[in-house]
């Protein structure tokens, strides 16, 4: 298979899909150019070749129709700034201006598609739609993680068009490249962090991992089920009661894997979801009505801790608290300074999901971990042991 550095891109027109999905201000300036910046190598080596770049991708939920507040202009400004070259625009990503101002791209020269869903086709992933984005470019590069696990038009179907030339990004290439040292031959322990909500969002990621990992910590709301499906009191703690059954299989699953399967022995607890609430500590089995688990303990960050030091490979996907309010984000932050703390020592170790990815830039510590994800759902998906489509299309 073709990558990055195999291709030479010298007189090629590269079709780039990459995630321009970024937050905006009132005034449409980009506000976290992580996904951005995380373009950058990839669209850089196609013009160093000699080759020119016509980029294409979502931003927001439009619905399938022309939304102004959504459109992908403002972003091309920005990417200048980071390119250091100008980023033309098309007012669309099919149709006459596109195909005119592809076909007039000169090697070194940048041109960025509207809003790919403006068009309901792109997420009904239509092959007619997916022929006409095909036509304006000679090479496919798939640079967009974020999106992997969708068979869209311009993620997946629009591959077939390609049927030699086809590659991933260095961002996909990345991505892929962490999660084989986590998934594949991991030096061990391994070791799982997994927070969060909801149980029921991460169901099938636990029952994946218990057959992989060394050890599984379990933090978040989501551990509040675990806990009242052992007979724990939880308060008013955030249960999802129809997964307690659910609960418990997943318990008994680690206990038959022999997987060392952690809770939060103790809970920083509020009596209401609010950073001005009243708190308390107690141990997380044993939370009074009227109060809610918000975070960890000082016992449960002991443990946890404990558990890090000892791994050699970290996965961490998913929060231990309400970390956006300051009260409750000790916990959070004491295991993302434990993640950097032994990645220094020498272990591996893999960030992922919004919120996860939010904690370590927040605490400043993204740059002492050894790789952070920018895929979230995809990310999630890839761990259930699911096959990702924008992967499998390039791979075929």
């Amino acid at each position: 298979m073709q990558t990055m550095d195999s291709f030479n891109f010298k007189g090629r027109k590269a079709l780039v899909r990459v995630d321009l999905n970024v937050p905006l201000d009132a005034d449409f300036n980009v506000t976290d150019d992580n996904r951005t910046r995380a373009i950058v190598p990839t669209v850089k080596k196609i013009l160093k070749d000699g080759g020119s770049v016509i980029l294409m991708s979502h931003l927001g939920r439009p619905k399938g129709k022309v939304n102004p507040a959504m459109s992908l202009r403002p972003v091309a400004k920005h990417l200048e700034g980071l390119l250091g070259v100008a980023v033309q625009f098309a007012t669309d990503c099919i149709g006459e201006d596109a195909r005119t101002k592809a076909a007039a791209l000169k090697p070194g020269e940048v041109l960025l598609l509207e809003n790919l869903r403006f068009h309901p086709e792109e997420e009904k992933g239509d092959e007619a739609f997916s022929h006409a984005l095909a036509q304006l470019g000679d090479v496919y590069v798939n640079d967009a993680f974020g999106t992997a696990h969708r068979a869209h038009a311009s993620t997946t179907i629009v591959a077939k068009f390609f049927p030699k030339d086809k590659l991933f990004g260095y961002l996909i290439a990345a991505e892929l490249d962490s999660l084989g040292k986590v998934l594949g031959q991991p030096k061990r322990p391994l070791l799982a962090i997994v927070g969060g909500a909801k149980v029921s969002s991460k169901i099938e990621v636990l029952q994946n991992l218990l057959a992989k990992c060394d050890e599984v910590i379990i933090g978040g709301g989501m551990a509040f089920t675990f806990i009242k499906a052992q007979g724990g009191q939880v308060g008013g703690s955030l249960v999802e009661d129809d997964h307690l059954g659910t609960a418990r299989e997943i318990l008994a699953a680690a206990k038959a894997n022999g997987v060392k399967l952690h809770l939060p022995a103790d809970a920083i607890v509020a009596d209401a979801f609010a950073d001005s609430a009243n708190t308390d500590l107690c141990a997380s089995g044993s939370i009074p009505d009227g109060w809610m688990g918000l975070d960890i303990g000082p016992a449960a960050i002991a443990d946890f801790r404990a558990a890090v030091m000892r791994a050699k490979t970290i996965l961490w996907n998913g929060p231990m608290g309400v970390f956006e309010m300051k009260n409750f984000q000790k916990g959070t932050r004491a295991v993302a300074e434990a993640v950097a703390e032994a990645t220094k020592a020498g272990a591996y170790s893999l960030v992922g999901g919004g919120d996860s990815v939010a904690a370590v830039n927040q605490f400043g510590l993204a740059d002492k971990i050894s790789y952070v994800s920018t895929g979230g759902g995809a990310m999630l998906e890839y761990l259930e042991g699911k096959v990702l489509p924008g992967i499998a299309a390039i791979q075929a």
